[in-house]
C-alpha cells in the first residue's frame, strides 16, 4: 500500500511546490551551465535532492538507488518525474550500479549521483562517481540547488525542503576531468578531492549568490 500511494503523492506535492519556484541559474568563470538534452556524469548534494528533483526532471537522467525498501520508494517516485534509476549503491551492488550506469552514458544519456549519499557525512562525496568517470573518460560536473526560502530538517544532510513561491538559485562550477584508465588509487582519492571542491564551490557561491542581493 506504502509502495502504490506514497510515491504518486510525494510527486504530487514536488509538482505543485516545485511550479511555484523560480529558478535562477549561475555560474563560476568557465563553468558552463547544462540544458537538455545533454549527457555525462553530474553531481549534486544530497540536501538539495527535492529542487534538483524537480529542476532537471526534463534532462530524463538516470540515478543510482539503493535496493533498499526506502530505494523503492525514491525510485518510483523519480520514475513519475521521468527519471530512470539504477539500482545498487556505494555498499551493496555498487559495481553492478556502476557497470549499469556506463551502459547509460555509452546509450548518450546523463547520469548523476548524490554525492554524499545515501547517509553521509555531509558534503563528503564517495569515489564511485569518480570510478565512473575512469570506466568511461567523461568529465564530471558539479552543481547545487539552494532555495532562498526553505524549511531545514534534522537530517544527518540538514535536508532543504523548499517553500512555495522561493527563488532557487542553480549553481553551477567547472568540469572536473577523467582521471586516466591506468589511475592507482592514490590518483582516485585525488580527483576525489578535486570533485569535493568543486561541489563545495558550487554550493558556497550559491550561498554568497542570495547574501550578495539581500
Amino acid at each position: 500500500m506504502v509502495l502504490a500511494i506514497a510515491p504518486r503523492l510525494t510527486a504530487l506535492l514536488m509538482a505543485l511546490v516545485g511550479s511555484t519556484l523560480r529558478f535562477e541559474v549561475i555560474a563560476e568563470e568557465g563553468a558552463i551551465p547544462e540544458k537538455p538534452p545533454t549527457s555525462g556524469i553530474y553531481c549534486f548534494w544530497h540536501r538539495s535532492t527535492l529542487p534538483c528533483g524537480w529542476y532537471f526532471r526534463k534532462f530524463r537522467c538516470s540515478i543510482i538507488i539503493s535496493r533498499s525498501f526506502d530505494g523503492e520508494l525514491i525510485s518510483r517516485t523519480l520514475g513519475l518525474l521521468g527519471y530512470n534509476s539504477v539500482r545498487g549503491s556505494s555498499s551493496r551492488g555498487g559495481a553492478a550500479g556502476l557497470l549499469a550506469l556506463k551502459e547509460v552514458i555509452a546509450g548518450g544519456d546523463p547520469v548523476v549521483f548524490t554525492a554524499d549519499g545515501p547517509r553521509g557525512p555531509i558534503y563528503q562525496t564517495k569515489p564511485g562517481p569518480v570510478k565512473l568517470a575512469q570506466m568511461t573518460g567523461e568529465s564530471i560536473g558539479s552543481f547545487y540547488l539552494l532555495p532562498e526560502r526553505a524549511w531545514v530538517l534534522n537530517s544527518w544532510d540538514r535536508f532543504l525542503v523548499p517553500k512555495p513561491f522561493s527563488r532557487v538559485a542553480v549553481s553551477w562550477a567547472r568540469k572536473v576531468a577523467a582521471p586516466s584508465p591506468d589511475a592507482d588509487d592514490t590518483a582516485i582519492e585525488e580527483k576525489r578531492i578535486e570533485l569535493n571542491d568543486a561541489l563545495e564551490r558550487a554550493r558556497l557561491n550559491a550561498e554568497r549568490y542570495f547574501s550578495k542581493i539581500k
